[in-house]
């Protein structure tokens, strides 16, 4: 399945959260869908094969798997082992971290992309740090590529998101359909400031999912 235009709206939760184990990212989930989102993101095969239920298989949903290998900074679906387990599951497309660093056991990005798509009719999903591997993730045949990972890695460490003039960048040198924005989005006016661009799909997260989060955002206003 194709991801559709419009929001995309990543359902996680970090272990040291309380919204952790349990229903309550399926329910997420099932929240964004009754709103009117086009697409879901998750993390975990267990979490994708629950929303994928709970939602009907009515919308796209991007599969990830974060994992932490000692020898490499690249931790989402870093490893020919996470790709395995996301072609099993229920998620239509297949997002992995598509920075230029090293990955575990010196794995390659393009002999990742091969493989699901010799192994599946999944989709795939580049998530980027610079235009420049952006334009590698289109050059080795991602059908998305995202901004995700902006300000995210030491290169880019500092860079103040949502960065709208990477995006427009982008729109510029790749296929317009094929750029996702991520990263940053933190209100209404932030995500229409992003849309102006007039980038087709974009991702929310922590805005929208994470009450810890969220709560601690407003809470700085009494430090003002």
């Amino acid at each position: 399945m194709k991801l559709n235009e419009g929001l995309i709206v990543s359902c996680q939760a970090l272990k040291n959260e309380p919204m952790y184990g349990g229903d309550s990212v399926p329910k997420f989930a099932l929240a964004a869908y009754q709103a009117g989102a086009q697409g879901i993101r998750a993390n975990t095969v267990k979490d994708i094969d629950r929303i994928y239920k709970i939602i009907g298989g009515n919308l796209p949903i991007i599969g990830i798997i974060k994992a932490e290998y000692v020898d490499s900074e690249v931790y989402i679906t870093p490893t020919l082992k996470e790709v395995k387990k996301l072609i099993a599951s229920k998620c239509d497309v297949i997002a992995l971290d598509a920075t230029l660093r090293t990955r575990p056991h010196d794995e390659k990005l393009g002999d990742l992309v091969k493989y699901i798509k010799e192994h599946s009719l999944k989709l795939v999903m580049a998530d980027c740090a610079t235009l420049e591997e952006a334009q590698h993730a289109d050059e080795i045949g991602f059908d998305y590529i995202s901004t995700t990972l902006r300000s995210y890695t030491k290169q880019t460490s500092g860079i103040q998101i949502p960065d709208v003039e990477m995006l427009k960048k982008m729109l510029e040198i790749l296929p317009a359909d094929k750029v996702i924005f991520e990263g940053g989005i933190d209100s209404p006016q932030t995500f229409k400031k992003v849309l102006n661009t007039g980038v087709k799909r974009c991702v929310i997260g922590g805005a929208i999912t994470r009450p810890l989060q969220i709560t601690k955002r407003y809470l700085k206003e009494y430090e003002n």
